[in-house]
């Protein structure tokens, strides 16, 4: 019994100080860059409330939260994930993949992400996970032929 003892004491110990652990500090370069990436990429054009429309001029902490504004096709409409709420929801290997698999409909210039190099792709997971979840999801897409409520752009089919 003692024996036992000793031997889980210590594993048990080792545990909850692992599980008490703050966690780790982003890399301020690395935040940076994804900060970056997300301006020069041109991700709050569609998936920030505003931003167009502000030019630019939206706070940092409203970014990313998706949009209500729907990009109307003969195809049908679509809106911008709230990239805040996915990416807390995913891991960064996940993202990654994603990142490198997807196919979205337009105006996503999802070719873009499979074109970015892996650490700036994990970048900007880190810099969106740092930013925190908020925000509500995207309302869900709308098939053709239903027009969807203001606002809206009329987009051209692209195939």
């Amino acid at each position: 019994m003692r024996l036992v003892i000793c031997l889980i004491v210590p594993l048990l110990t080792s545990t909850w100080l692992a599980a008490c652990a703050p966690t780790p500090v982003e890399d301020p370069a690395v935040l940076e860059r994804g900060h970056y990436l997300v301006q020069l990429a041109g991700c709050n054009d569609c998936h920030t409330e505003g931003y167009i429309e502000n030019g630019g001029k939206v706070p940092e902490q409203e970014w990313l939260k998706g949009n209500r504004r729907g990009w109307h096709n003969a195809e049908g409409t679509t809106y911008a994930a709230n990239l805040r709420l996915l990416l807390s929801q995913i891991d960064e290997e996940q993202w990654v993949k994603l990142a490198r698999t997807m196919r979205a409909k337009a105006p996503m210039v999802w070719y873009r992400l499979r074109e970015m190099k892996e650490p700036d792709l994990r970048a900007i997971y880190r810099y969106v996970r740092w930013l925190g979840p908020a925000g509500k999801p995207a309302p869900p897409p709308l098939p053709a032929g239903v027009t969807p409520p203001e606002p809206f752009i009329n987009f051209p089919a692209v195939h």
